[in-house]
């Protein structure tokens, strides 16, 4: 069934005195001679060392594999341990920057800041449409999740036009290995941001067999979607295709929690749930990115 990073404090910054307006207005340098900090690159008079000591952080832990102790960080840009702690311990207070065992790993944070602006709203803007069609075709709920710092969210949600079956409230924090949603959001992704997601999932939620979970990822990824009988709902089954962004990751999860009606003749089967999700899926992801994966 559907199944789902940290935080404050950094330095001042110095800010110019009076307006930046045209160059021949602003004051004229003295005999003071400007420091190396004073002049940037581009040859800006101002500049920030502590934002700027921040983002080399940043960058250096992007671009490494394995989480780095303070003295690594130190020893690979150049500077003393007294100067990056402070800002270690606001990276990590700000959920950029995780502390693991004496060594720091990046988060998704800047992923998803990177994902949580207009694409979102334009991913909620066309799913409305799509869900509200694809419940009341199979007389079954939806809903739609989003990484979320080890976890996964509920953005939007569907009920069954009926009024009877199973659904989950938006904003709802769900766990991600035992969950078809969950898997997706961890399957359709680089192994860069497989691993670091399954990293920051194990801080939140404890994974018996890593490499079971690999393999099952795998799996998942070949078909193209998961499906399972719930570990939470006795006799609900659940269906969860990826919403793909522009490099084919998963950017979203959306999934049908199915729960057959005895009740009724005529009802659509499982396997009508898994090929109206598929179109859907498919729908949504061209409309949001422009693109769709190939089918497996």
């Amino acid at each position: 069934m559907a199944g789902a990073l940290p935080e404050q404090g950094a330095g001042r910054l110095a800010q110019p005195p009076g307006s930046l307006t045209k160059l021949d207005s602003m004051p004229k340098p003295t005999n003071k001679s400007l420091s190396k900090t004073d002049v940037d690159d581009a040859g800006s008079t101002y500049s920030a060392p502590a934002l700027d000591k921040g983002l080399d952080i940043l960058e250096l832990l992007s671009g490494t594999e394995k989480p780095l102790s303070q003295r690594d960080i130190a020893q690979r840009l150049g500077r003393s341990v007294g100067e990056i702690y402070r800002m270690l311990t606001s990276l990590v207070r700000r959920g950029y920057v995780r502390l693991v065992d004496d060594n720091y790993i990046l988060t998704t944070r800047l992923f998803e800041l990177a994902h949580s602006s207009p694409p979102t709203r334009r991913l909620l803007t066309e799913a409305r449409e799509l869900m509200e069609a694809l419940s009341d075709t199979l007389d079954q709920s939806c809903h739609l999740t989003v990484w979320g710092r080890g976890r996964q969210v509920v953005i939007a949600k569907v009920d069954t036009p009926s009024g009877m079956g199973f659904s989950l409230r938006v904003g709802s924090e769900l766990d991600v290995a035992v969950s078809v949603s969950g898997r997706v959001l961890l399957a359709f992704q680089d192994d860069r941001v497989r691993n670091l997601r399954i990293r920051e999932m194990a801080q939140r939620e404890p994974i018996a067999k890593v490499q079971d979970l690999l393999e099952r990822l795998e799996a998942i990824r070949a078909c193209g979607h998961d499906q399972a009988r719930s570990v939470q709902v006795k006799g609900l089954q659940a269906v969860s295709f990826p919403i793909r962004d522009e490099e084919g990751h998963a950017m979203a999860a959306l999934t049908v929690p199915y729960a057959e009606r005895i009740d009724r003749r005529g009802s659509k089967s499982l396997a009508d749930a898994r090929e109206a999700l598929r179109i859907a899926a498919r729908e949504l992801s061209l409309r949001v990115a422009g693109r769709v994966e190939p089918s497996p």
